[in-house]
């Protein structure tokens, strides 16, 4: 009897240790899930506005199709609109969604208000080309149009942003000291605030150095490359932590302790605090300023993203067979460590300022987008609706990421014929069969990866109408632990 109490009491102990080491968060009860879900409510509706205008942008460089949509500003009204929604309104739902999951009780009013405020934003960023004349500025990580009304919008996001990044400071959920797996999340995403922060911090830097005097296109590139540069790692945080997440949920943990997990995170996040130095030492105005800055962001993050990359290779390799409810969070943790692996090998073959330059941030941010989509998956039974099941959306993952791959490869291809970026339609002047074979298979791909997210929104708010009335299988109830 007493060897038997004694290996009972080792198997507890072991059990102790796999729970602790496991790489999963609770979602808190009551307001601040349904706020979480609000958030995600957000990055949906971004989502398909983005979409209705990337319909337009595909089809306005597509070969044959282009000869239908009107060129020139009609493409760039529409690209900055589909820019700024699928990326920085997504990211900052997805972003609002995962700090809002990692806080504590407090300040939950902050957290409805910065909803409240960054939504207004963004729709009327949505709304904007249809309010009157709007010129184009494509000016990197924030394009705008020179019009009253997005301008407006614009600033009303930053503030709900700010909004945000403030409670998630005001509001955290303590770490312990022991740094378990849900610890080395938390670290995650709290780095994920603090690179937001610094941010914050470049965009009110460059908006006091930065000239009003100057004509609007240069200003707008100054005043958004510093902080569209750090807020990168602020992105690439929160796909760092996803990669855990799903790769825990998905039958596959990683092969790491949590405190080397919460250490890869540090690494990620110690480059943003060279961003002050590189704005005391440089001048916004300088072209040392913007090489720094490319530099930080191009090596900063490597240090961190490489080992994860290597660890998430064994833990899938290595991983068991998923489970039917599990196999859409596999399918996006695949998805999205291929694409953002092929997006950074694509920033190393830029040459001027030809497509391979969207190649490269495509892969990149797509490989993110992918990841918050499957958590997304993962987290929308702990909000009370319906967990994600079956072949859409097991397939969806599969089918944007390969049409974005599609995509990104017909870039590729076209821009070491010297297809410039941001023309579109007759602008691109297409000379050779070489080129209209890379442009066609980007227009493709761009549609399949439209057809992609299009399902995603599908299956999401299918989940969300299904609510908690759907009965969940033994499997799904197992992707809530």
């Amino acid at each position: 009897m007493k060897t038997v109490s004694m290996a009972a009491g080792a198997l507890d102990r072991l059990a102790s240790v796999a729970d602790s080491e496991r790489f999963d968060l609770e979602v808190p009860a009551a307001e601040q899930r349904s706020l979480a879900a609000g958030w995600l409510g957000l990055g949906v509706a971004a989502l398909v506005g983005a979409g209705l205008f990337s319909i337009l942008l595909v089809l306005a460089r597509t070969p044959w199709f282009a000869q239908w949509v009107p060129a020139g500003n009609f493409f760039r009204v529409a690209l900055i609109v589909h820019v700024d929604l699928s990326v920085l309104v997504w990211f900052i739902a997805m972003a609002g969604m995962l700090w809002t999951v990692d806080s504590s009780g407090k300040r939950i009013t902050l957290g409805w208000l910065a909803l409240f405020v960054s939504a207004s934003g963004a729709a009327l960023i949505a709304v904007a080309p249809f309010t009157g004349p709007a010129t184009p500025i494509m000016s990197n990580y924030v394009p705008v149009l020179d019009n009253h009304v997005f301008l407006y919008g614009l600033g009303v996001i930053g503030i709900g942003f700010a909004l945000l990044v403030l409670r998630a400071f005001l509001a955290q959920a303590p770490l312990s000291l022991r740094m378990d797996g849900a610890d080395a999340l938390r670290f995650g995403l709290k780095a994920a605030a603090v690179a937001a922060a610094v941010s914050l911090l470049a965009l009110g830097w460059s908006y006091y150095e930065v000239p009003r005097a100057l004509d609007a296109g240069t200003y707008y590139e100054l005043l958004f490359w510093g902080p569209g540069h750090v807020i990168q790692f602020a992105w690439t945080l929160l796909m760092l932590v996803a990669w855990a997440w799903l790769a825990q949920l998905s039958g596959s943990p990683l092969p790491l302790r949590p405190r080397v997990v919460a250490l890869v995170y540090l690494i990620a996040l110690l480059s943003v605090f060279l961003a002050p130095l590189i704005y005391l030492n440089w001048t916004v105005l300088s072209v040392e300023h913007q090489r720094m800055m490319t530099w930080l962001m191009r090596f900063g993050g490597g240090l961190a993203i490489l080992p994860m990359v290597l660890a998430l290779t064994v833990a899938l390799a290595t991983g068991r067979a998923a489970a039917s409810a599990q196999r859409p969070l596999r399918a996006a943790l695949l998805c999205s460590l291929a694409l953002f692996a092929v997006g950074g090998m694509i920033g190393f073959m830029i040459r001027g300022s030809d497509v391979r330059v969207p190649a490269h941030y495509h892969g990149s941010i797509v490989g993110v987008t992918l990841a918050l989509m499957g958590l997304a998956y993962a987290l929308l039974p702990r909000f009370g609706y319906r967990a994600p099941e079956g072949r859409l959306a097991f397939w969806q993952p599969w089918l944007y990421g390969g049409g974005q791959l599609m995509h990104i490869l017909g870039l590729l291809w076209s821009g070491g014929y010297g297809v410039q970026r941001k023309v579109a339609g007759a602008e691109q002047v297409l000379r050779t069969p070489q080129e209209v074979f890379g442009m066609g298979l980007m227009g493709l791909g761009g549609l399949v990866a439209i057809a992609g997210g299009m399902l995603f929104v599908w299956v999401v708010l299918r989940s969300m109408i299904a609510g908690q009335a759907a009965p969940r299988s033994p499997e799904s109830r197992a992707v809530l632990r």
